[in-house]
């Protein structure tokens, strides 16, 4: 009896170490379930770099020159001599007024003027006679004196005369409107036998100078004074000469212009409306492609950056509050990282802090990871991996 009793004991026992066993080995398989599988993701090696800053500003083409072409003077005229829309010499003739009416004033002017100095010539000897007969008191002191103002009148006249010739000659030569620039000239306004007055308010016609041309581009005023501190900082290079260059892009075509402008200068006044900065652009323009008036968008180079990185806009994520961060890998896990942007740079965003020269950017699989989930990288060209 005991000894079935001792047999019992011992199967009972070897019962609960073997449940006890198979126990242990279930709770091994458990805890090593939750261990995650790295996810493989598509990165790229940032390389710090030296980047030219290329700010994109809104903007308008300005005539270089233009002039309003007004007569001078009252009469009919008699001749047009250009052709509309063609290009027009600096001087050269465009309309004649009758001169009839000023070819007689000038011919009244010079006869006053002789007239005058005959005057005077009489007045000079009459004076030259009695300066002996002073001395010896022949003359009185009153007939001298007479003599000596005749001559100084006399001598006005003249001046006044030889002023009044000038002038008829002066409105002559107004007979002939001459263009003020070289440029392109517009339609006429008026035609042969219309008559006209001096100081007008309506113009002839206009003169338009093509090459070169202004462009005048806006920038956010805040933007501006950043690149000013920047540059002062020297953390901005290369425009300390002030030769600013400038692309243009035509709205209408959506093609680079092919010559490059430079800045000319900016306004010392913010726009009140719309807080931005007038900057004028002076291009070249030889085969007049450029018209006033038409919309553009001026590619204005504001100096190199040094230590920047190109981050492929895709890889780039924002906070509600609009901060902008980045995962990168780090120790075989993803690493969030905080970066400040400068400007965007075609399809990257040009950052100047918050990465570092050899970080491992992901730019592929962003949406299946999270800070500190294990991944595996795969380099991917960085080309691909701004599509």
């Amino acid at each position: 009896m005991r000894s079935c009793l001792k047999f019992a004991g011992m199967a009972a026992l070897a019962l609960m170490v073997a449940a006890c066993s198979e126990e242990n080995k279930g709770g091994e398989q458990q805890a090593a379930a939750p261990q995650q599988q790295a996810t493989p993701v598509g990165t790229v090696t940032l390389e710090a770099q030296t980047v030219g800053l290329v700010e994109e500003m809104p903007g308008r083409t300005i005539a270089f020159r233009q002039a309003d072409i007004r007569p001078q003077v009252d009469g009919i005229i008699k001749e047009r001599n250009f052709t509309e829309g063609a290009f027009v010499d600096a001087g050269q003739q465009l309309y004649m007024i009758d001169q009839n009416v000023y070819l007689a004033r000038v011919d009244a002017a010079q006869a006053e003027l002789s007239r005058q100095r005959a005057s005077l010539d009489q007045a000079t000897k009459t004076r030259s006679r009695y300066d002996p007969l002073i001395k010896s008191q022949a003359v009185s002191q009153q007939t001298y004196d007479d003599a000596v103002s005749a001559e100084a009148q006399g001598k006005a006249s003249v001046a006044a005369a030889r002023a009044e010739l000038e002038q008829a000659r002066i409105d002559l030569e107004y007979t002939t409107v001459t263009a003020p620039i070289s440029g392109q000239i517009a339609s006429s306004d008026y035609s042969e036998g219309a008559l006209v007055t001096a100081n007008q308010a309506a113009k002839l016609t206009t003169i338009t100078q093509l090459d070169p041309i202004y462009v005048d581009v806006t920038q956010a005023g805040g933007r501006l004074m950043k690149i000013k501190h920047a540059i002062a900082n020297g953390r901005i290079k290369g425009v300390e000469d002030g030769n600013v260059e400038v692309s243009l892009i035509v709205d209408a075509t959506g093609e680079e212009y092919p010559h490059k402008g430079t800045l000319q200068f900016s306004d010392v006044t913010v726009n009140e409306t719309t807080g931005t900065i007038r900057l004028r652009v002076v291009f070249p323009n030889p085969d007049g492609t450029l018209l006033p008036g038409m919309f553009i968008r001026g590619q204005v180079r504001q100096g190199r950056l040094e230590g920047a990185f190109l981050v492929p806009q895709k890889a780039v994520m924002r906070r509600p509050d609009g901060s902008a961060y980045v995962y990168v890998v780090g120790d075989g896990k993803v690493v969030s990282k905080d970066i400040t942007i400068e400007q965007s740079q075609g399809q990257d965003w040009l950052v100047s802090a918050g990465v570092e020269d050899g970080d491992q950017l992901i730019v592929d699989g962003i949406q299946r990871i999270g800070p500190g989930a294990p991944v595996a990288a795969e380099p991917v060209e960085t080309a691909k991996a701004a599509e």
